[in-house]
């Protein structure tokens, strides 16, 4: 699977997943936990559908060996800091570490996002191609 296929179905199912949250917290009128619920539905369908998009639309890019491992990466560490911080704010010190351990690998990979978009040369990229009308 590439890059942009990955953050595409991953960032729905993360979307699924911070809806259901949503839902559980309105139904249970607890919503103490919201903002793990914001960070979920930020990072993981967000930042990563936009991810997703980059990849595509520049598939030299989306080839790189990083490309798939990054995606991976912040998929998981998103997963692990929303578990913190919904620990933290619902009174689990336990979620502090956890929470930083989570927000700390999603900077290091947001550095090696940073790294492909600036270092990797896209030989073609779909937003470089001239557009030509429909006959």
């Amino acid at each position: 699977m590439n890059a942009s296929t990955l953050c595409f179905r991953a960032a729905v199912l993360l979307l699924l997943a911070g809806m259901v949250w949503g839902l559980q917290m309105a139904i249970s009128g607890d919503h103490s936990a919201f903002p793990a619920h914001a960070h979920l539905n930020l990072l993981g369908f967000v930042a990563l559908f936009l991810f997703g998009i980059f990849y595509r639309l520049n598939p030299a890019i989306e080839t790189h060996r990083f490309a798939v491992p990054q995606v991976w990466i912040w998929i998981a560490s998103t997963i692990v800091a929303a578990i913190g911080i919904g620990l933290v704010h619902t009174g689990h010190e336990i979620g502090d570490p956890i929470a930083a351990v989570g927000s700390l690998i999603i900077f290091a990979d947001t550095l090696l996002f940073a790294w492909l978009v600036f270092q990797v040369r896209p030989a073609e990229s779909l937003a470089s191609r001239p557009i030509v009308p429909a006959e």
